[in-house]
């Protein structure tokens, strides 16, 4: 009970509270997406489902392009941002468990930050080579061509898709619709991308039926 109760007043404490809000937020979304609940935009990162990456490498956006400064883009923003806050909030709560005077403390903030933008950065390396497709491909490349859902459902805030760009890498990318739009869109279901938003760095999608191919003779 004692640890219990320890660990507990560590985690409310300074500075380990700051991250364990956030940690918080973090477990809850993906425990969203393995349940199939709703995305996150761009923290998917990516947000939502974030799921695998979305396509692009060369002209991040907002967010999505603050990161890529600090050496941490090419892999889903979501995945970077729950790095960096479990790492911070594990930094922190044990800078605030192995010090108790309040300056000592203050100075476990900026070692955390330091300390979660290094780990983050390290582990971000091997993430960008499990999605190969994704370079060199621009993400308004796929605005125009169809892909397949590969989620079990697509709505105005989750939905993935795969797609196929020119020169044949496929990618995964985060698809939204609308209203009736979404209620036609399930796992399997071919879509056409009319139309990407940098903002949330997810594409629209509307439902696209394949013509079936003519029959020899026919």
């Amino acid at each position: 009970m004692a640890g219990s109760a320890g660990f507990l007043d560590a985690a409310l404490a300074f500075p380990a509270v700051l991250f364990g809000f956030a940690l918080v937020v973090v477990v809850g979304y993906w425990l969203a997406v393995l349940l199939g609940g709703a995305g996150v935009p761009g923290a998917d990162a990516a947000e939502g489902g974030e799921g695998v990456g979305s396509g692009d490498t060369g002209h991040g956006t907002g967010f999505a392009s603050g990161l890529a400064v600090l050496g941490l883009g090419g892999a889903p923003v979501t995945v970077v941002l729950s790095l960096l806050i479990a790492i911070a909030w594990f930094v922190s709560l044990s800078g605030t468990a192995l010090f108790t005077a309040s300056w000592q403390r203050v100075l476990v903030l900026p070692v955390a930050l330091l300390a979660a933008w290094a780990g983050t950065r390290l582990l971000v390396v091997p993430l960008r080579h499990l999605a190969p497709g994704e370079q060199g491909v621009n993400r308004g490349d796929f605005v125009g061509r169809v892909c397949t859902i590969r989620t079990g459902r697509v709505a105005p805030g989750f939905g993935q898709a795969e797609v196929a760009a020119e020169d044949g890498a496929t990618a995964v990318v985060q698809v939204r619709a609308e209203a009736t739009d979404a209620a036609r869109l399930m796992l399997g279901s071919t879509a056409l991308i009319y139309d990407y938003d940098a903002e949330g760095e997810f594409f629209r999608v509307a439902p696209f039926d394949l013509a079936p191919e003519p029959e020899p003779g026919h």
